[in-house]
């Protein structure tokens, strides 16, 4: 019966979440909001199919694992190193402000003020996934907007993990153990210590064992071992915190992630064993919004618009008047503001927790998930509004916008210049590096065009990276292994290996991250040349119609012919082999100069 629960839970989720999910992409919206819809749809308060709610909340904590998981093998420290200055107090003081504001708000409708400050700690920090997203869609990723609210992210999602740590220290007893100030302090201290403790154990024993561990894995050859390897340290690393230090899950699955990040294996883990995370968080999203009762909102509609007022309101003004006092523009002010008035995965994480231990009322999740649905709906058509906002505020309030000018003129000149990409001249990428990738890597340095190595042997990669030469790890037919070679900003791509699967794929996904790229492949059968030409390949070379060519000409010259007689017969039997002359042969230098 458990068995059947699992697999209708799992359908209908999956199935519910792909339907609405879709939808909400289809018309501007977050897929988050589709999902979220889907386990209001699959929940025991609207009619139809009923999914198991207690099981499916399990299914979910192994999405919030690989979600921290993903979190921490994405973040640097060098990206909140550069906008330091801004993104750091800048996301303290608007997570205090939101918090505060949450804490009184929920206190003065009959909260206590335990739920109130838990709530309002949910509530302070954005989505990850809705951030990225809207910067994306309008081309503000690589902007100083996109670098300070990213930081500004970074920044919010450490606080929250070590909320995350202290929750079950500070309230582990039931609401009634935050009532001594001493014994928070006391806890507060005490996990801290045993926080320390983890990263040291982590980053001291799990820097040493993770990248030995994986190595040998990567050196097997076997996909299915590389990412079964990944999950397993992800969520070892995170029981095995929660059952050796007593701290949450979570944290111990960031930490996990921050040590696979640091080694030659970020990338591949992120492409090959995080889809999975996709998954489970989909369903972390399905089974809130599962916890949803539209009836219980006819009893507390003030709260749900008070937590709309600070999320839409209270959050981004405390974030616009810090960004103006540190002497940025107004239209940076403005976009980092808007961009982070809406909650996410991590409101949902503490909100969760916040339920377990018994701080919340019943009815938070509820009010949670509404703020949450619309508060991730209105974002990307108010961030689209920037222009027509920036405008009113020039036109009604003069006098403030020449003011913030005045300030800013100057203060940030670096940062408000775009930020361009290397220049694509005499760049190209080269996936595989056997005997033809290295002597094609060879003729092009010596004809100063810089080469990056995409290549899934590891010791290869830390060869060639102890050489200094640019290596990427990671199979070339995920897009974020091109993303990482910089697929988009180079003028060659070249296929050396004639053992690469899915090349049609691979040019396909080149060409659209490139449109002015050029591609030059290697096949080893002639009948594939047909396949690589029509997915946008410039020139391509068969190893079998080579070595055909090749015995033609030795067997023509044995038998006397002149060279003339001998070039015919090579661009006959060319002809007949490729379809075609060869584009290389017509242009022997092209490649140094378009590359």
């Amino acid at each position: 019966m458990h068995n059947i629960d699992l697999i209708l839970t799992l359908t209908g989720g999956f199935v519910a979440a792909l339907a609405l999910g879709y939808f909400t992409q289809r018309i501007g919206l977050s897929p988050i909001v589709g999902y979220l819809l889907a386990g209001i749809v699959v929940s025991p308060h609207t009619p139809g199919f009923v999914a198991n709610v207690a099981m499916a909340e399990q299914l979910a904590e192994i999405g919030v694992i690989l979600l921290m998981f993903g979190v921490g093998l994405q973040f640097h420290f060098k990206e909140l190193l550069a906008v330091k200055h801004i993104a750091v107090p800048g996301a303290v003081v608007q997570s205090v402000v939101a918090t505060a504001l949450g804490a009184a708000v929920m206190h003065w409708l009959g909260w206590s003020w335990s739920a109130g400050i838990v709530f309002g700690l949910a509530i302070s920090v954005a989505s990850t996934v809705v951030l990225t997203r809207v910067l994306s869609d309008n081309g503000d990723l690589h902007t100083p907007t996109g670098h300070i609210s990213i930081g500004w992210l970074v920044m919010e999602d450490l606080f929250t993990v070590f909320v995350l740590v202290l929750l079950p220290a500070i309230f582990g007893g039931g609401p009634g153990a935050s009532a001594s100030v001493a014994s928070i302090a006391a806890a507060s201290g005490w996990a801290t210590l045993k926080i320390l403790a983890l990263v040291a154990f982590t980053f001291v024993v799990g820097g040493w064992v993770i990248p030995r561990l994986l190595t040998n894995i990567a050196k097997t050859g076997s996909r299915e071992l590389f990412t079964l390897a990944v999950l397993a340290v992800a969520l070892g690393i995170a029981v095995g915190s929660a059952q050796l230090f007593g701290v949450s899950m979570a944290l111990g699955a960031f930490l996990a992630g921050m040590v696979v990040g640091r080694s030659d294996f970020s990338l591949r883990a992120a492409t090959e064993a995080l889809p999975m995370r996709d998954a489970f968080a989909v369903l972390f999203f399905v089974s809130v919004g599962m916890l949803f009762d539209w009836r219980s909102l006819l009893e507390s509609p003030w709260q749900v618009v008070a937590t709309l007022t600070v999320i839409l309101i209270g959050k981004p003004l405390a974030a616009f008047v810090f960004i103006i006092v540190m002497r940025y523009p107004l239209r940076v002010a403005l976009s980092v503001s808007v961009v982070l008035a809406q909650i996410g995965e991590f409101s949902f994480i503490l909100a969760t927790m916040g339920r377990q231990l018994d701080i919340l009322p019943p009815n938070a999740a509820n009010i949670l998930v509404a703020a949450a649905i619309l508060s991730i709906t209105l974002n990307p058509l108010t961030y689209r509004l920037l222009p027509t906002i920036e405008t009113w505020v020039t036109r009604f309030a003069p006098a403030f916008a020449r003011w913030i000018h005045r300030r800013s003129a100057g203060a940030h000149e670096a940062a408000a210049e775009p930020v361009h990409p290397p220049s694509s001249q005499h760049r190209a990428i080269i996936i595989g590096y056997g005997p033809v990738g290295q002597t094609v890597t060879r003729l092009l340095r010596e004809n100063e065009i810089e080469p990056t190595i995409v290549e899934l042997n590891i010791e290869t990669v830390q060869r060639l990276k102890a050489e200094g030469v640019h290596t990427v790890y990671g199979d070339a037919t995920h897009i974020d292994t091109l993303t990482q070679a910089g697929i988009a900003e180079v003028g060659t791509l070249i296929l050396s290996a004639s053992s690469i699967k899915g090349g049609r794929e691979i040019i396909q996904q080149a060409r659209t991250l490139n449109p002015r790229l050029r591609v030059l492949a290697r096949t080893s059968y002639v009948h594939e040349l047909d396949e690589l030409r029509a997915a946008g390949v410039d020139a391509v070379f068969s190893g079998e119609g080579e070595v055909a060519l090749a015995m033609a000409e030795l067997i023509l010259k044995n038998l006397g012919a002149t060279p003339e007689q001998v070039d015919r017969e090579r661009e006959r039997v060319r002809s007949t082999l490729f379809g075609a002359p060869s584009p290389a042969a017509a242009k022997p230098a092209a490649a140094p100069e378009s590359a």
